[in-house]
């Protein structure tokens, strides 16, 4: 079973990373962020490493809407380091998904930086990805480690947080779809898999106006039930404890769009 730790959540998420680093001696880093997320954590994050002595290369992707697809991809893989180094996620869902994919293939470990508290995927195995307009979903690895800084989730913008509490929501039809999937079709099911994810629903529910408000309750609330979400995810070895027929067709919209040449609708807006 994949460990990830530490994962904090808190408001010395920086100050924790470097000591992880020097605990694990750790020298050279990859991070992968946009021109927002950099602009949010990135560039402080490279500045203290860099204070630090380490040896830390950006890549930050530019355009107005950023999404896992070959150019995003390409773009992270020919400007990473041929030496090792370990990457960083600086971002929400996407950047994430870019990093892990890109990481797991160039045989690297990352670390997760969430910006946003925005989606489960963050402890996840899964990289969805937008390849020739379809989008599939390719095994990739979990991070060795999460610090979500508290008030950068703050800080971002509220449609972000409110796409996470979607995401969440959303999980209320995908446990119905799963468990209903375990009596009809005999699918593999896990009690306290199941349950865990409904306690993380319950969560977000009895905290919609501490999320509603970004304070910095809610959002601790928030981002810890997306993260146990993802964790759910990676210890049952696939995504049916967070993800049913609401995915299939936030999928096939994400596809339209796409297609259509039309801008991306945030995936817990369409799954919530």
């Amino acid at each position: 079973m994949t460990t990830i730790s530490p994962i904090y959540v808190g408001n010395d998420a920086l100050a924790n990373l470097l000591r992880y680093c020097a605990d694990l001696k750790l020298t050279r880093f990859t991070l992968v962020s946009d021109t927002n997320t950099h602009r949010a954590l990135g560039a402080h994050v490279t500045g203290a490493l860099r204070a630090n002595g380490y040896d830390v290369t950006t890549i930050v992707l530019s355009g107005d809407e950023v999404i896992a697809d070959e150019r995003h991809l390409m773009t992270v893989l020919v400007n990473a380091p041929l030496e090792p180094s370990t990457f960083l996620a600086v971002g929400s869902g996407t950047l994430t998904d870019i990093t892990r994919f890109i990481s797991h293939r160039m045989g690297r470990s990352f670390i997760s930086l969430p910006t946003a508290p925005s989606v489960d995927g963050f402890t996840s195995i899964g990289a969805p990805l937008v390849l020739n307009l379809v989008k599939h979903t390719i095994v990739s690895q979990a991070p060795i480690a999460l610090f979500a800084d508290l008030t950068t989730l703050r800080e971002a913008p509220q449609r972000l947080s409110a796409a996470g509490y979607g995401d969440m929501i959303g999980k209320i039809t995908s446990l119905a779809d799963w468990h209903l999937g375990s009596v009809v079709w005999d699918e593999p099911f896990d009690e306290d898999i199941f349950r865990r994810s409904e306690a993380a629903i319950e969560r977000c529910i009895s905290q919609t106006e501490t999320i509603g408000q970004r304070s910095q309750e809610g959002m601790r609330h928030l981002i810890e039930a997306l993260i146990c979400s993802g964790l759910c995810m990676l210890d049952f070895g696939e995504s049916r404890p967070a993800s049913g027929a609401e995915h299939h067709a936030s999928h096939y919209w994400e596809m339209l769009l796409l297609q259509e040449g039309r801008p991306a609708a945030l995936h817990g807006a369409k799954v919530g």
